[in-house]
């Protein structure tokens, strides 16, 4: 019987810059941001992954494409 438990998960910001395209709520501008995940099991890492978030710059939402 094995038993894992997850300790910690960590998120570092590596960059923004605007995004082309306008807020579909408020019509503010779109900002980009890259952000990397860390997920460690005490002190071992196990996975380093790499997000694009999406926000708005006005209302503060976060922005989800659609393909």
């Amino acid at each position: 019987m094995c038993i894992v438990f997850l300790c910690d998960s960590e998120e570092r910001v590596l960059g923004t810059k605007h995004a082309t395209g306008n807020c579909p709520y408020c019509g503010g501008a779109v900002m980009l941001t890259d952000v990397e995940s860390q997920l460690r099991l005490c002190f071992l890492p196990l996975r380093f992954k790499t997000k694009r978030r999406y926000s708005c710059t006005r209302c503060s939402r976060r922005l989800v494409l659609y393909p």
